[in-house]
């Protein structure tokens, strides 16, 4: 399915090279003010530009069309496009037949009955991750409403005067969330980014790895750390819906995930139970081998999980393939404009689908 989430839920929409790609968000809490500016900063960072980055330019700026009145959302389904203008469809009209290594070509065609959109990936393309940063956009309102409630929520003046002659002011709407008695409040911060590309953690050589990479025509994987700070015991549920059930449902839905690893991950299954647990202390753990995580509910520690990333499958060195129309082996070489790295650009992604996830759970 195209949708994600039961109480905070996400719905993408469109293909690579259709008319306009997007994403509707139902359950998006009332008042949260909102304003496509909100969205530039993220948008920014998945955007291509740099080294090892795809020269597909677009425009990304975000159209909102249903949600908000007067700056502010209204409680109802928000909805969100980004018009797509600059690509190029004739470099995929012939993956029908010959479907291009690591790609969903042929998956799709055969699931859709060959009425699936081959251009740029169609609804599969990594293009469809900008709807889903913003809506991790929404997500993060979300969540600092319901940790920073504010004292200040919006009123309108009314006609008329009370008893004592002073004009009236009443609620505009409902509060986004009221702060329980003897609440601190305190924010949630989401943090990710790239640790390594290609198995290089020194940061100095990635320029000239990157280059290399390139000039061989081939691509470039990676490893995302991402850290979630201030989330309160008490998130996830056990099973089915625990918190790491979630967040890796949703971490997987990014195109070219190929795993996920929450605190000590699988370096745990080396280690022994001395090494692993995590004691309890006052303020909760002391270390945190389990990523913030005790049977599928965060336990008050910082959420540490970190994602690996494939190398693009979309590379301009020839790569051997399968002719369905001739029924015959093919070199296949790809062209058009493609990441070498698109590591480079999920972190944000990975923010925002966790951002999601725990809206979701709020």
């Amino acid at each position: 399915m195209d949708s994600f989430g039961q109480f905070f839920k996400v719905t993408i929409f469109g293909e690579s090279h259709g008319p306009a790609i997007g994403v509707t968000i139902d359950g998006v809490p009332e008042n949260l003010p909102i304003d496509e500016e909100d969205f530039a900063a993220d948008i920014a960072r998945r955007a291509p530009g740099r080294k090892g980055t795809t020269p597909r330019k677009e425009a990304d700026r975000p159209k909102i069309i249903s949600g908000t009145y007067n700056g502010y959302t209204t409680g109802s389904p928000l909805t969100i496009i980004f018009w797509n203008s600059n690509f190029e469809s004739q470099d995929y009209l012939k993956f029908d037949d010959v479907p291009r290594p690591g790609h969903a070509d042929m998956v799709a065609n055969v699931k859709y009955n060959f009425a699936n959109d081959p251009r740029g990936g169609g609804h599969f393309s990594g293009r469809l991750t900008l709807p889903i940063v913003a809506a991790g956009v929404i997500a993060k309102k979300a969540l600092h409403a319901r940790f920073n409630p504010d004292p200040d929520d919006r009123y309108e003046e009314e006609g008329g005067a009370g008893a004592d002659g002073a004009a009236t002011a009443t609620p505009a709407a409902a509060p986004v969330q009221q702060a329980d008695p003897g609440y601190i409040p305190h924010d949630i911060e989401i943090h990710a980014e790239l640790l390594e590309i290609g198995g290089e953690r020194d940061r100095s050589k990635w320029d000239a790895l990157l280059d290399s990479t390139a000039k061989a025509g081939d691509s470039l994987g990676g490893i995302i750390e991402c850290r979630v700070d201030g989330l309160p015991l008490g998130y996830g549920e056990p099973f089915w819906d625990s918190l790491e059930g979630l967040l890796s449902h949703a971490i997987f839905a990014i195109p070219g995930i190929r795993g996920i690893e929450f605190g000590d991950g699988f370096a745990a299954s080396r280690m022994r139970g001395s090494q692993h647990n995590d004691p309890w202390g006052p303020e909760g753990p002391t270390k945190n081998g389990a990523g913030g995580i005790n049977g599928g509910i965060s336990n008050g520690g910082p959420i540490i999980f970190r994602v690996a990333v494939k190398p693009t499958s979309s590379i301009a060195a020839p790569q051997n393939t399968w002719n369905f129309a001739t029924g015959r082996p093919e070199i296949l070489q790809i062209h058009g404009k493609h990441d070498v790295c698109f590591a480079l650009r999920t972190p944000v992604i990975v923010e925002a689908m966790t951002a999601i996830v725990l809206a979701d759970l709020l």
